[in-house]
């Protein structure tokens, strides 16, 4: 049976986990199962005002009737984090889409290191059960402000958790801090599964260089402006596979940008090369990537129109 592109759901709760993150327990209006997920999986929102933001599920995959996400506000945000913590309340009805997972744990039984920073932590949760229901060995490395700012209270202190988990508080009365360094410093065979802002992010991913790259996954919440205007930025074409007609995509276009300028609509949601709902099978060319959803496995042969370009002078697409 083919999953809905959009789905109905109900906010059946919303907990205030901490003072500017709240949790969103989401079940499908008609009372059905909602679609399976995998540890790792986000879905979009498309919250009050026409505002349609990525979150990850960070409830147990096996959990079949609801999914849960984590809203943190932001006061400097676009407005989605602002929507949902200002007009959805309990009982109100949302569109949200069918679960996407380009963060998924590796199958297999090697062991696993988790990194959270902040609401960074969202996706780990559901990493954190599926690890131990598959009885995988795993540490579990949170950083916060200070412990008025760590949610999941409830759930990171059942006693099942307390051999895995570490944890840091930025403020300077906390006694709980972790050396990076020192964390990251043997590799041991583990998967380093990293998300969080992007200063965290730079800050773990220098400290894991060492890392061999297939053993590390990497989930963004926003493009770094930074990261994403690296790099020289040239005129390049694409070739539509399918028709064989060829479009110019200038300097100051996106691949995106010059499809829809033909007529031709792609799905879309962030446009930032986040969330891979852009993503495309290309087949000939050299694709300057810069996303940040996409596995060095999957570049081979897949690039994000709304971001990648091109070091060779066309690229095919599978479009």
């Amino acid at each position: 049976m083919t999953t809905p592109s959009r789905l109905q759901v109900v906010v059946q709760e919303i907990i205030d986990e901490t003072q500017d993150i709240r949790s969103f327990d989401l079940r499908a209006a008609d009372g059905q199962s909602l679609p399976a997920f995998d540890a790792g999986a986000h879905v979009d929102v498309y919250a009050p005002g026409g505002y349609v933001r990525q979150y990850s599920l960070c409830n147990d995959p096996t959990e079949t009737g609801r999914y849960v996400i984590a809203v943190k506000r932001e006061p400097n945000g676009r407005g989605g984090s602002a929507a949902m913590h200002g007009s959805v309340k309990a009982g109100d009805l949302l569109e949200i889409s069918a679960p996407r997972n380009h963060f998924a744990l590796e199958p297999g039984s090697a062991p696993v290191l988790l990194v959270g920073g902040g609401i960074g932590m969202t996706p780990l949760m559901a990493m954190v059960e599926t690890l131990l229901a598959r009885g995988i060995d795993f540490d579990l490395a949170l950083f916060v402000r200070g412990r008025a700012f760590l949610p999941f209270a409830e759930r990171l202190g059942r006693p099942q958790l307390a051999s895995h988990m570490r944890l840091h508080f930025d403020d300077a009365d906390e006694p709980e801090k972790i050396d990076l360094a020192q964390l990251l410093g043997e590799v041991d065979g583990r998967h380093l599964y990293l998300c969080g802002p992007d200063g965290f992010m730079k800050a773990v991913r220098s400290h894991s260089a060492h890392w061999p790259t297939d053993q590390v996954h990497v989930e963004h919440f926003a493009a770094s402006r930074e990261e994403a205007s690296e790099g020289e930025i040239r005129q390049f074409a694409v070739i539509l596979a399918q028709s064989g007609k060829e479009l110019v995509v200038p300097a100051d276009k996106s691949i995106l940008d010059v499809l829809r300028v033909h007529g031709i609509e792609v799905p879309t949601s962030c446009e930032e090369g986040v969330c891979g709902t852009c993503v495309t099978n290309y087949s000939d060319g050299e694709p300057d990537h810069r996303d940040f959803c996409l596995s060095p496995r999957e570049r081979k042969n897949k690039l994000a129109l709304c971001c990648s370009r091109a070091f060779s002078s066309s690229l095919r697409i599978d479009l």
